[in-house]
């Protein structure tokens, strides 16, 4: 018997770790309301990290076969849920397919879709923060911290500008086969420049491969860690590159990755980056492609969107 109840008005689901404490809880139904998508409900739905492959086959056998369940966000387990529901869609979109993960479900007439969105959604909230020209003018590199689906998203869009990009990428994780699946995804985007992979299996590891930066790098915080688990992946002796960029993903919980760059903002010449633009295109393309509606990427009616985020966020 399914754990999982039919639902009775048109729902979204979130499909996380910690899903109640997110703030998407109290911006859904303002943004439903301001998007008109009259009685949509969200709910949460929490596994713990690297569930059971039968659990997620479990939720995405119920949103496909129950009517009034649209679809579903997929933070943390985009690419555990792919691999363990792969049989279950019956469409997957080109950046699945390559990357392997799924961070939106969604349907179509009749079909269950499984879609990529991060390489999209991650590259409008990088290109709002980095200028167009910036690793061509600077020869800055790339330390993102994190070899799971963000990390795969990020790389992608970096590597395909063409003349505008990274001299240099480097991923690092406390796990070798998330090492070697993450080569392997990259092989098959084609390269044209150098990608190192580190196993950093403790935070010691990451403070040396930050050191080794070029100035004006850029160094993400993409490990779920000060969200989805306490801490941060470097230390406090942890140096950030001169004039360099640091972009956590998590735009609450502990933060304490944040709170290192910022202590060394003055003296590093830091640009400080949190994950909110993120969050917001994030939720935005899930909900442009679940609701089978526009929503803007830019502009006054993207900053509304944001507002109405900001006010919700604090209730």
């Amino acid at each position: 018997m399914s754990r999982y109840r039919p639902a009775t008005q048109p729902t979204f689901y979130f499909i996380g770790v910690t899903t109640t404490s997110s703030s998407i809880m109290r911006v859904f139904p303002a943004w439903a309301r301001h998007l008109r998508l009259k009685d949509a409900l969200l709910k949460g739905i929490d596994f713990p990290l690297h569930a059971d492959p039968e659990a997620y086959r479990e939720v995405v056998s119920f949103i496909k076969s129950d009517p009034l369940s649209l679809g579903a966000l997929v933070t943390t387990h985009k690419i555990d849920l792919f691999n363990a529901a792969r049989g279950l869609f019956d469409v997957i979109d080109p950046h699945a397919r390559l990357m392997h993960e799924t961070s939106c479900l969604s349907k179509r007439g009749g079909k269950l879709i499984c879609h990529a969105k991060d390489p999209i959604s991650s590259g409008l909230a990088i290109d709002g923060f980095i200028p167009a020209g910036y690793f061509a003018d600077t020869g800055a590199e790339v330390l993102s911290m994190g070899a799971g689906g963000s990390t795969i998203a990020i790389s992608w869009h970096l590597m395909r500008k063409r003349a505008d990009v990274p001299s240099r990428i480097i991923v690092t994780d406390r796990s070798q086969p998330r090492l070697d699946e993450i080569e392997r995804i990259h092989k098959d985007m084609m390269p044209t420049i150098e990608i190192e992979y580190v196993l950093a299996d403790r935070p010691e590891i990451n403070d040396k491969t930050l050191a080794a930066l070029k100035p004006g790098s850029l160094v993400i915080n993409a490990t779920g860690l000060g969200k989805d688990a306490p801490g941060s992946p470097i230390t406090d002796d942890g140096v950030f590159p001169k004039r360099g960029i640091a972009w956590d993903l998590n735009y609450r919980g502990d933060l304490i990755f944040l709170g290192q760059a910022r202590r060394q903002q003055a003296g590093q010449q830091l640009q400080i980056e949190d994950g909110w633009t993120y969050f917001l295109h994030g939720w935005t393309q899930v909900i442009a492609e679940v609701f089978d509606i526009p929503i803007p990427v830019s502009g006054p009616n993207f900053d509304e969107i944001s507002r109405i985020a900001i006010e919700a966020a604090k209730g």
